[in-house]
């Protein structure tokens, strides 16, 4: 008898995409409890049922799982930008959507982890894919919100503002939050309030 830890998920037979995929959300699944030190070939073997030796086959290293992981959460990020910019053209309640459509970003979608890790890391590099998503976000910003042509500086600041809370707010909202005694929304709702005084300056 051992006192190893059982696997998680009954080993079975699957297509190397459907291998990987499930190796990647359970990576980012890892990443969004444990943080980067979770995010180990044992450790996501453990959550999908699959040996060290399998894992490595699919990811090649520890090094390429977590570069894998990386590029499919950039991908996403980079997804739920443009998603925004999207909205933005189309939804009346453009403001308030455009934080919650950052904040989830960076939350639920563990953008805020990610972005944490690689800054850390000395790896932001891998966020130069997200480039033209933020440079459209702007773009949208000042076509749906502003008034005055020369408004491009004032909406490339907004979009760095909403981000960074969004940054700040998945990486260490949850803490702030209960020592200040305010709800899960707190953060976001703060920043919707603001907003329509920065986009309209004077008003």
């Amino acid at each position: 008898m051992t006192n190893a830890e059982p696997l998680r998920t009954k080993r079975r037979k699957r297509q190397a995409g459907e291998a990987r995929e499930e190796g990647l959300a359970a990576a980012r699944a890892l990443l969004l409890e444990g943080g980067p030190a979770s995010v180990t070939l044992a450790n996501v073997g453990r959550e999908i049922g699959m040996s060290h030796t399998n894992v490595i086959h699919h990811f090649g290293s520890a090094e390429g799982l977590q570069s894998a992981l990386m590029g499919s959460m950039i991908r996403d990020l980079a997804g739920a930008l443009d998603d925004a910019v999207a909205h933005l053209k189309t939804d009346s309640a453009a403001p308030s959507m455009l934080v919650d459509q950052v904040f989830d970003a960076f939350d639920e979608g563990g953008a805020g982890q990610l972005a944490a890790w690689l800054v850390l890391s000395r790896e932001s590099d891998h966020l130069e894919p997200i480039r033209q998503a933020v440079l459209d976000l702007v773009a949208a910003v000042r076509e749906k919100l502003a008034e005055d042509a020369a408004a491009d500086d004032r909406m490339r600041g907004i979009v760095l503002l909403i981000a960074i809370c969004a940054f700040g707010d998945a990486v260490i909202g949850p803490q702030l939050r209960e020592m200040l005694g305010l709800d899960a929304q707190a953060g976001r709702r703060l920043v919707a309030q603001i907003l329509p005084s920065l986009i309209l300056p004077g008003r």
